[in-house]
């Protein structure tokens, strides 16, 4: 094979498809125009100046789409993030948050490479299912306050960039209904000369790139303890969000990500943010949506391409897109919003059949986030109480039968389901130890043991029947259960 071809071969298969182009780079434009404002009100949150904001949206987009794991989702400047490192930048000034965000990376580098990305496995349907509707509401809501107090235009913008976004994918696709919906909003009002509230009322664009820097700060212990803290919860929320956009950016495109890549990529996007006076971030679930589910974006390029743009818009185009109608962008992240929340998990149909332990924890889930405005606390939360759930309900299958042989010499006891702390703990009332016979037999044949605390159980069971003189013999161990029974047994007693 020639080098030529050999080459061909590694290039992927989208770079020769001019349709795929055209998806990427308006994708990606839309994205940019999305995390403008959205980028400098994170900032307000972090209260920084509105460039730090968004030097950090660029860096983190640019970086990502190339060491991420997921391709095709945004990450930016998030608020999760700002409400994290806000308190350390008003106590201590730019300097320490820039240094948290460095330090924040690295720990992020150092957790992905340790596995924690395999703890996703652990996060229920129900969890899932409520952090994608909690998500919805939050973006909703996020939209309540530039629909509030505004110039009565405002209302009839955002009614008519919904109906473009709803009616325009009739005509055609080739061109994002929310790219439509921006311009011809943009023209309508600059051309009627219609006073409501722009992208340029939310602060100033910067006029030049970031350059690389280190963090003004004294390097010093004090200083690394003064950080770490932050930094460290800046690391757990960022990467909890980030996985769990890219577990549904996976459901949503049917398609596979890398998460160990994928957290080990959020590392690098926040030390290199970091370097160039950004304030951090993580994956960005908004601005995911409207690349992924409204505009249809599948690649890097669009992630890259977000970044840039942003960029280019702030600096090139900063007076044009200080003129966009927030009513413009408030109607694309309500068209978000909707395509975004589960409507089959309400449906009636669907909770009748569900279980009421599944729907709790959805409600659960949905109500921590929204209370919190924190996507991390609500996913805890929700899976603790699946845990609880899952866990009541294990406790009740273990089962107890007593056979007592003709003679009258031996009773059997068959236990069946799963022993762990929950059903254990019930387990040693199930026993005659007064009246049953001399032998006893414990048969686990239907059984399995899953933590020190049945084995305790079945000690203090051989325990009471010893008391009386009677002898205990426990028969049908699985190989698990066996090697487990046999390392701790005898061994849990308290010590007096």
């Amino acid at each position: 094979m020639s080098p030529a071809a050999r080459l061909r071969g590694l290039k992927p298969d989208w770079i020769s498809d001019p349709q795929v182009w055209r998806t990427e780079v308006l994708a990606g434009l839309v994205v940019a125009l999305a995390l403008i404002p959205e980028a400098i009100s994170i900032s307000i949150i972090a209260g920084v100046d509105p460039a730090i904001g968004l030097f950090a949206s660029f860096t983190m987009a640019v970086v990502i789409s190339v060491v991420g794991g997921r391709r095709a989702m945004i990450s930016a400047a998030t608020g999760a993030v700002a409400l994290v490192i806000a308190p350390l930048n008003r106590e201590h000034g730019l300097g320490h948050l820039i240094a948290a965000v460095i330090l924040a990376g690295a720990f992020q580098v150092a957790l992905g490479a340790v596995g924690v990305a395999k703890l996703m496995r652990f996060i229920p349907r129900s969890v899932m299912v409520g952090f994608v509707n909690a998500l919805a509401i939050l973006i909703f809501m996020a939209q309540v306050p530039d629909m509030t107090g505004v110039p009565w235009p405002v209302y009839p913008l955002i009614i008519g960039g919904l109906a473009l976004m709803v009616l325009f994918p009739k005509i055609t696709t080739v061109i994002p209904a929310p790219l439509v919906s921006i311009v011809i909003l943009t023209v309508v009002t600059v051309a009627g000369a219609i006073a409501v509230p722009t992208v340029g009322d939310k602060g100033e664009l910067p006029s030049s790139l970031p350059v690389p820097g280190l963090p003004d700060v004294p390097f010093t212990l004090d200083t690394l303890t003064t950080i770490a803290p932050y930094a460290f919860a800046m690391a757990l929320v960022g990467l909890m969000e980030s996985l769990m956009t890219a577990k549904l950016v996976d459901d949503v495109t049917d398609t596979h990500s890398d998460k160990t890549r994928e957290s080990i990529g959020q590392g690098i996007a926040n030390i290199v943010t970091g370097f160039f006076g950004g304030m951090g971030g993580c994956a960005m679930i908004g601005q995911t949506m409207i690349n992924v589910k409204v505009s249809g974006a599948r690649t890097r390029l669009s992630t890259f391409l977000a970044g840039a743009f942003l960029m280019v818009l702030c600096i090139a185009f900063g007076p044009v897109v200080s003129d966009i109608p927030m009513a413009a962008l408030v109607a694309v992240m309500i068209m978000v919003s909707f395509a975004t929340f589960d409507w089959h998990s309400i449906a009636p149909r669907t909770l009748k059949r569900m279980p009421a332990g599944e729907i709790a924890v959805m409600v659960i889930t949905v109500a921590c986030v929204v209370a919190t405005h924190n996507l991390a606390i609500g996913v805890v939360v929700g899976s603790v109480s699946a845990m609880v759930v899952f866990a009541k309900r294990v406790a009740h299958v273990a089962e107890v039968t007593a056979v007592v042989d003709p003679d009258g010499s031996t009773v059997v006891y068959r236990v069946t389901g799963e022993l762990f702390f929950a059903s254990s703990n019930d387990l040693v009332g199930r026993f005659d130890y007064v009246t049953d016979p001399k032998k006893v037999v414990i048969d686990l044949s239907a059984a399995h043991i899953w933590d020190a605390s049945s084995v305790a159980a079945l000690d203090a069971i051989e325990t009471k029947y010893a008391q009386r003189g009677k002898t205990v013999e426990i028969t049908g161990l699985n190989d698990p259960s066996a090697d487990l029974h046999g390392k701790l047994t005898g061994e849990l007693a308290r010590s007096h």
